[in-house]
């Protein structure tokens, strides 16, 4: 059973603010409002910025001794923290920017590993961990959860400055071989059937041709039967299960060996062939997006029609969720309930998708879907069974072709890519749209 954090005052106040409004102004108590000294914190000899640390630990003489060990160091200690923070602050104490986290072991072990195991799956900070003994299960057992650094007393100027050393060496990586997060594209449905996993896929398969040399990752979080895998005519070794029970462990090189990938040059996270035990959480999920963002430029993602990850970042400021709904009565239904409740201010952007869209076959006029959308929809796909039943039996990607739904879906590819201009010999062959 996991151990709970100090019971010192900033951790009882931390448990005890769960909305925004309270975190927001907690964090102002934390240090968030110190941001730009942080990031603009004291300059060594040579005008490069030092490192910003900071320094967790119940234990007020431990926390001293590092406190004193670090004032010779190329470094300034941002910020004191004199209990651990409850875990779902963690993201929140991300915004810090932080490069540097010392964090006490032995007050409480088997919390401490779990936070520096959260600390490392949100952030690029790098975690030094500090104890009274030298424990060779302790190191490693850090080392795993993520830790980078493992010290123990007394500490020595020596030893401190070569961790700061190796610390700056990889801020300098991060900060000079970092690029854009790739584009979020997440697709949910009204209703089941309305869609999802057809627009998705053949989505994801227009943005790689369209976006010309962008890596795209698809992934089926529509769990447990997402078929992603049977459209494309796939069968991946590997699951988003397996990203999701090793998510501790989750970097590049892991995720590129369990990504399948299709002759359209689309990389797959599918959703497992058969019933395997999954524990799908927010921490687990944010952490696998996080990864895909830094290592695709547009991942797709189909949630099927589920919205229980509401609060994660597929949901987040930075996402384009497309809502994908058929014209019939308990379809509307749902879709007014959830563009009221669910996403009622501007963020995340939220564009709605008619799909199988006849209008001459409606019995519903434009003036009625828009007021049960409570918005007009930015993307009608026309009713087209011929090639729908085409795509599902041969698992031949539709947008690879020449029809109205295919230049529909290239189309919101296109938009959501960047894509103003469409090249003369596409125009030729496929007209406007």
């Amino acid at each position: 059973m996991m151990s709970r954090p100090g019971h010192g005052a900033s951790a009882a106040v931390l448990r005890g603010h769960q909305d925004e409004e309270h975190l927001d102004v907690m964090l102002q108590s934390l240090g968030i409002n110190q941001i730009e000294t942080v990031n603009s914190g004291p300059r060594d000899a040579l005008g490069a910025n030092v490192l910003s640390v900071a320094l967790i630990g119940p234990d007020e003489g431990r926390r001293s001794a590092v406190a004193g060990a670090l004032s010779g160091a190329p470094c300034h200690i941002a910020q004191e923290f004199s209990s651990y923070p409850a875990l779902d602050m963690v993201p929140r104490l991300a915004k810090l920017n932080l490069d540097v986290l010392f964090l006490d072991l032995d007050s409480n072990p088997e919390y401490a590993l779990e936070l520096v195991e959260t600390i490392c799956a949100v952030s690029q900070t790098t975690v030094m961990v500090y104890s009274a003994r030298l424990d060779s299960e302790a190191m490693l057992n850090c080392m795993r959860a993520g830790a980078r650094e493992f010290v123990t007393f007394p500490i020595t100027p020596n030893s401190i400055a070569e961790a700061m050393i190796r610390a700056s060496a990889r801020r300098t990586v991060i900060r000079t071989g970092a690029k854009a997060d790739g584009r979020l594209c997440v697709f949910c449905g009204a209703k089941g059937g309305a869609g999802v996993t057809t627009i998705a896929t053949n989505f994801a398969v227009s943005a790689a041709h369209e976006a010309s040399g962008s890596k795209v990752l698809l992934i089926d979080l529509d769990l447990p039967l997402g078929d992603i895998a049977l459209q494309l005519g796939i069968k991946p070794q590997y699951s988003i299960v397996d990203a999701l029970q090793n998510f501790a462990r989750l970097d590049a090189n892991f995720l590129s060996r369990i990504v399948a990938r299709h002759s359209s040059g689309v990389c797959v996270l599918a959703a497992p062939g058969n019933f395997v035990p999954y524990d799908l959480s927010p921490d687990a999920v944010n952490k696998l997006l996080q990864l895909a963002r830094q290592e695709f430029d547009c991942v797709v993602v189909d949630t099927g029609s589920s919205f229980h990850l509401k609060r994660t970042s597929l949901f987040g400021s930075e996402a384009i969720i497309y809502l994908v709904s058929q014209v019939g009565i308990a379809e509307l239904r749902n879709s007014n309930r959830i563009v009221s409740e669910l996403f009622p201010s501007t963020l995340p952007k939220l564009e709605i998708i008619l799909n199988r869209y006849a209008s001459s076959s409606l019995g519903v006029d434009e003036e009625h879907i828009t007021r049960a959308l409570t918005r007009p929809a930015q993307w009608r796909i026309p009713e087209d069974k011929a090639t729908f039943i085409l795509n599902q039996n041969t698992a031949t990607p539709l947008a690879l072709g020449d029809t109205p739904v295919s230049r529909v879906i290239r189309q919101m590819a296109r938009t959501a890519c960047g894509i103003t201009a469409e090249p003369e010999k596409k125009k030729k062959i496929m007209g406007l749209f």
